[in-house]
C-alpha cells in the first residue's frame, strides 16, 4: 500500500530546524548589553525543543513506513540501507569537515582520534552522558539517539501486533521516566543518553498507529487542539521560569514530547484550505524542510567561521549571514552530494 504523503509535515519539519538554528545563534551572540538580544535569547531557549519535535516527526514517519512494510519481502534489508542512504553520507561528510578542515579555517588544533571515534560508531550521546574524554560537534548527539533507535525498532515492529506495539510505547514512556528519575538521583546527566530521550520517539510512533484507526480527520482537530493547550503552560513554566530544575527533567522532556505529538496530530486533522497549512506548505517552509538534514547538521559550524570571520557585523548582519550562508552550503550539500546517495533508495 501506497502511503499517503504529508506535504504540511515538510513545514513542521522546517520549522523545528529553524527554532535550532536560531537557539544555537542568540546563546552564541556575545552581547550583553544589548536588551533586545537579552531578550532574543531567553526567547530562542524554547528552540532547544526542535531536537524533541524532530523525535516524535521521525518516529512517526519511520513507524509507518515500518507497518506499511512489514510484509513486504525483504523488509529488514531495504530499511535499513534505505537509511544508510539518508543519513550516513552527509554524517561522515560533516566529521571529515568538522574534524580535519574546520581546525584550519578556525585556526584552532586539530581533535585527537582518540576523542574522536565515538562519532564515527554513534556513541558520542553516551560518552556525553558519562564524561568520557571525547570532543567533537556537540549537536551530534540528537543524531546517535535516533540511529540507536532505528537498530532495534524495526525489529520490535516487525514482531509485534498493533495492540502490542501500543502496549510497548507505555511501556517505553514508563521506562524511560523511571530511568530519567534514578539517574538524576545518582547526579547522572539525563539531556544526551538515548535510553531517557527515546519516550520521544515511542510517543510519535503512537502518531502512527492513529493514523491506521483514521483518527486524522477534521473532526477530531478540536481534541488535539485541546490537549495541545494544556501542555502549553508546562511548556512556558519548564524552559522559561525552571529549566534546570533536576526534578522537573524526569516528566519534562515526555510533556515536550506529547506537546508536540499534539501539535502534530492537530495539523494532520485540518483541512487542506487550512491557514495553518497554506503556511506549512508554503514553498519556502516546503523547500527548507527538503533541505532540513543539512540545516541541522551545518549550521553550528557555519555560524562558528561567521562569528570568526565577521565579527565587526553587528548582530542583525551576522544572523541574516548565518542564515544565509547556512542555507546555499545546505542546498549544494543537498543537490550536489546527498541527492546522489538518494537516487539508491530506488534500488531497496
Amino acid at each position: 500500500m501506497r502511503l499517503k504523503y504529508y506535504k504540511n509535515l515538510d513545514g513542521i519539519r522546517a520549522f523545528a530546524a529553524i527554532i535550532v538554528m536560531f537557539f544555537h545563534f542568540f546563546q552564541s551572540v556575545q552581547i550583553d548589553s544589548n536588551s533586545l538580544v537579552n531578550v532574543l535569547k531567553k526567547i530562542s531557549v524554547f528552540g532547544q525543543t526542535g531536537v524533541d519535535l524532530f523525535f516524535v516527526l521521525s518516529g512517526f514517519l519511520i513507524t509507518r513506513i515500518l507497518i506499511n512494510s512489514k510484509s513486504s519481502p525483504h523488509f529488514f534489508k531495504n530499511f535499513i540501507f534505505r537509511r544508510i542512504v539518508r543519513i550516513f553520507p552527509l554524517y561522515y561528510l560533516f566529521l571529515f569537515l568538522y574534524f580535519f578542515i574546520a581546525p584550519i579555517l578556525l585556526n584552532t588544533q586539530f581533535i585527537p582520534i582518540n576523542e574522536q571515534w565515538f562519532y564515527y560508531v554513534y556513541l558520542q550521546n553516551i560518552g556525553a552522558t558519562f564524561n568520557w574524554n571525547l570532543n567533537g560537534p556537540e549537536h551530534f548527539w540528537s543524531l546517535a539517539v535516533e540511529e540507536h533507535f532505528y537498530l532495534f525498532w524495526p525489529f520490535l515492529i516487525y514482531f509485534f501486533n498493533q495492540k502490542r506495539i501500543k502496549y510497548l510505547i507505555a511501556i517505553i514512556v514508563v521506562g524511560t521516566i523511571f530511568l530519567r528519575y534514578l539517574m538524576i538521583r545518582n547526579n547522572l546527566g539525563v539531556f544526551y543518553f538515548t535510553f531517557t530521550r527515546i519516550d520521544a520517539l515511542a510517543i510519535g510512533a503512537g502518531l502512527s498507529l492513529l493514523e491506521l484507526n483514521f483518527v486524522f480527520q477534521k473532526k477530531n482537530k478540536n481534541k488535539f487542539l485541546i490537549l495541545l493547550l494544556i501542555l502549553v503552560v508546562p511548556m512556558v513554566v519548564f524552559w522559561i521560569k525552571l529549566s534546570g530544575s533536576g526534578s522537573l527533567e524526569v516528566i519534562k522532556y515526555s510533556l515536550l514530547a506529547l506537546f508536540y505529538f499534539a501539535l502534530i496530530g492537530y495539523v494532520l486533522c485540518l483541512s487542506p484550505n487550512n491557514f495553518v497549512n497554506t503556511i506549512l506548505e508554503s514553498k519556502l517552509l516546503n523547500f527548507s524542510g527538503k533541505i532540513s538534514y543539512g540545516l541541522y547538521v551545518y549550521h553550528p559550524l557555519v555560524f562558528l567561521l561567521v562569528f570568526k570571520y565577521y565579527d565587526f557585523l553587528n548582530w542583525k548582519l551576522q544572523l541574516m549571514l548565518s542564515f544565509t550562508i547556512t542555507y546555499l552550503v545546505a542546498i549544494f550539500s543537498y543537490y550536489l552530494f546527498e541527492n546522489q546517495f538518494l537516487k539508491l533508495k530506488k534500488y531497496f
